[in-house]
């Protein structure tokens, strides 16, 4: 073999032996990526399941302000103010049929079953509802309600109103 032969061969030869190197720091680099805090937090639940039930579910909110919460005399909690509307649909979140006739409402992160006190600052007129859904999707509002407790408000005229929403429990 000729010395030319023997050097193309030598240069072919750490050029396969940097791509096999390359190769192998690429799959190290991946593995090190599969394992992560996802990962080992799905690993944890199975071996402590008594921790894993009493962790909270938490739903991401919609809106950047957060839900203030203030304890009254009477134990209930101040959930927000802001302006309330209400809408019609057909399906909730919940997986529920829409009822315009019950005093339901849509609120982007109390947890579903809440029962709330949606207050008409201007009239002081209030009405219960529960949260069964999602919304509303409309920035700067705190809550839809259905129709009906819309009515109880005195509200259908207006379309929206200023509330105060009080988490009953």
């Amino acid at each position: 073999m000729s010395r030319i032969a023997r050097a193309e061969s030598a240069r072919i030869s750490l050029a396969s032996s940097c791509r096999l190197l390359l190769a192998i720091v690429g799959a190290a680099s991946l593995a090190a990526c599969a394992q992560s805090p996802v990962g080992r937090q799905k690993a944890d639940l199975g071996t402590n399941r008594q921790a894993a039930v009493q962790r909270p579910h938490r739903v991401a909110a919609l809106h950047p302000r957060p839900i203030s919460r203030v304890r009254d005399r009477d134990a209930k909690q101040t959930a927000s103010h802001g302006v309330a509307s209400f809408y019609s649909d057909t399906e909730t979140a919940s997986g529920e049929r829409f009822d315009k006739n019950e005093l339901t409402a849509a609120h982007p992160s109390l947890p579903f079953g809440t029962k709330l006190r949606v207050t008409d600052v201007s009239s002081g007129r209030f009405v219960t509802v529960r949260v069964n859904d999602r919304g509303p999707y409309v920035r700067g509002r705190v809550v839809d309600i259905s129709p009906s407790a819309a009515e109880a408000l005195g509200m259908v005229d207006k379309g929206i109103t200023n509330v105060r929403l009080d988490v009953v429990r």
